[in-house]
């Protein structure tokens, strides 16, 4: 019999190439990171259920659950709206058992829990000319009077479902974006950004969740 073994692998290993690509100057326009060692659950308030699975979030994160379009950073995760009464949470991978089980015990009889962790990419592009290349792309509006830091949007890039939303300011000054997005369809959509990027010149890398 024939033994396999299994390796969990990134979804972009063979799409993310480390480097500076495109125009070349000081500093590249763009920064682009696959962030891994993720814990990611979908929380789906159960009918009427509501309010208390935002108390059940306030108490085990320190925030209360994103009840529009927002992303809210609690004490040991953020917190991303993601549609009506449901929201992902997102996390460092520590202990995922652990986080996993904490997270089941807390939304016992108010939501239901899906777990992501392997099933979704989280891309992070940031940089002075970050915006300029999104516009290429995704026909949200990105001004910081409509989409000021905390703002999440579920939009489509290429016809791919992507959750976005906008976190603090790099140490930079610059705006920092997040797009989450099924594994399947990362590789298309993280050569869509490189390619977006390349006249402004792109800093590409993997980090680990901070």
């Amino acid at each position: 019999m024939v033994d396999y073994l299994w390796n969990t692998q990134s979804p972009l290993q063979k799409a993310l190439v480390p480097g500076c690509h495109g125009a070349t100057g000081a500093h590249p326009g763009v920064t682009l990171r696959e962030v891994r060692d993720i814990v990611l659950v979908q929380v789906m308030a159960r009918r009427g259920k509501a309010a208390e699975t935002a108390k059940a979030a306030k108490k085990l994160f320190g925030v209360e659950a994103p009840a529009t379009p927002k992303a809210v950073i609690g004490k040991t995760a953020t917190l991303v709206w993601s549609g009506p009464d449901q929201f992902t949470v997102i996390a460092p991978r520590t202990d995922e058992a652990s986080q996993l089980a904490a997270m089941a015990q807390a939304f016992t009889g108010s939501a239901s829990l899906s777990d992501q962790s392997d099933g979704r990419c989280l891309i992070r592009v940031s940089g002075a000319r970050a915006r300029d290349a999104i516009a290429k792309f995704s026909s949200l509006d990105l001004h910081d009077s409509v989409f000021p830091v905390g703002t999440a949007a579920n939009t489509s890039v290429d016809h791919t479902a992507v959750n976005f939303w906008r976190e603090a300011n790099g140490t930079d000054g610059h705006p920092v974006y997040n797009m989450l997005v099924f594994t399947s369809f990362s590789d298309s959509l993280w050569h869509t950004i490189v390619d977006s990027s390349l006249e402004y010149g792109v800093e590409a890398s993997s980090a680990k969740a901070a």
